[in-house]
């Protein structure tokens, strides 16, 4: 039984397809509005993880880091199509920008898988906050299912990990705790909507 866990990569890549695919809709018809900054980053970032990871012979247990670069450039591009969805970019979004290409620089002068795969993280750390932040404010601007589906299949590749050295599981692990905090951001409002509904009435 143990030896077929390593399928349910499989199942959370293709949970992973279905939640892009509502947001890549979303983006498209203007109603989501992606931070390109982020997005562009978010593609970069886990693709060169995947790449240090697969020199370090790690297999099946990357393809949601995989996944997590793959979709974020194809909704940077569907960003294009509609004049409407996209975010207006600020100061910090461009500072987090150069913080995360700095990072992928870094990377570039280590030529060290695992030291590669945590700047990518870093990266991918830094591209997240200008989304993070829109999310907090505008959560109307953002499809909460991608996340989910993101967490989902970000949780199904530690069922893939079979040499168990850190290239196999880090990335796994930071995709896990950012979307689930992107998750909590997004739908924060509608957990806690009691405690919304009565600030609403004291304002």
């Amino acid at each position: 039984m143990l030896q077929y866990l390593g399928y349910l990569v499989f199942v959370g890549a293709t949970v992973h397809i279905l939640g892009s695919f509502a947001y890549l809709r979303d983006t498209l018809r203007g109603t989501t509005k992606p931070n390109r900054v982020t997005f562009l980053i978010w593609g970069i970032a886990p693709l060169i993880g995947v790449a240090a990871a697969l020199t370090d012979g790690v297999g099946w247990a990357i393809l949601p880091v995989f996944m997590a670069g793959f979709f974020p450039l194809v909704i940077f591009f569907a960003s294009f199509v509609n004049p409407n969805a996209y975010w207006k970019l600020g100061r910090f979004d461009y500072i987090c920008g150069f913080f995360s290409v700095l990072a992928l620089v870094l990377w570039a002068v280590t030529l060290q898988p695992l030291i590669a795969i945590i700047f990518a993280i870093i990266s991918d750390g830094f591209a997240t906050f200008p989304t993070l932040i829109k999310a907090w404010k505008y959560p109307e601007t953002e499809t909460a299912i991608a996340y989910a589906a993101s967490l989902f299949s970000a949780g199904t590749g530690f069922a893939a990990i079979q040499r168990g050295i850190p290239s196999e599981y880090i990335f796994g692990i930071y995709l896990v705790v950012v979307n689930a905090l992107l998750v909590f951001v997004v739908y924060r409002r509608k957990i806690f909507k009691k405690e919304f509904a009565a600030k609403a009435k004291i304002c």
